[in-house]
């Protein structure tokens, strides 16, 4: 999971605007803004999940994170509504897959 959430840290810096447009007009100021802090978050995120005195408090931090970037994946499907078949398809496939990457971290936080 920390290898995962490092990965996808480096590509909010290194290819931002695909997240971009997962960000919800409503929250305020610039979408790069948020892509950048939920990169930062993400990175920080691994950083606790790979220090094994900081692995616990890492799994309770990823899930709130996992928590906090759902609506984006909402706002996502909401938004290609109207775009190919293949496209919805993977956009609502993403809402399930949250769960058990919540559950994974709950395990992790409970040093299981």
């Amino acid at each position: 999971m920390a290898a995962a959430l490092a990965g996808m840290g480096v590509l909010h810096f290194a290819a931002p605007r695909p997240f971009d447009g997962l960000i919800p007009r409503a929250l305020p100021g610039p979408a790069r803004a948020w892509t950048y802090g939920s990169g930062v978050a993400e990175l920080a995120v691994a950083g606790l999940l790979a220090v094994p005195a900081t692995r616990r408090v890492g799994g309770r931090a990823a899930q709130v994170l996992f928590l906090a970037v759902w609506p984006g994946n909402f706002h996502q499907a909401y938004r290609a509504r109207n775009a190919s078949l293949r496209t919805r398809a993977i956009t609502l496939a993403r809402l399930p897959l949250q769960v058990p990457l919540i559950a994974a971290a709950g395990r992790i936080a409970a040093g299981r």
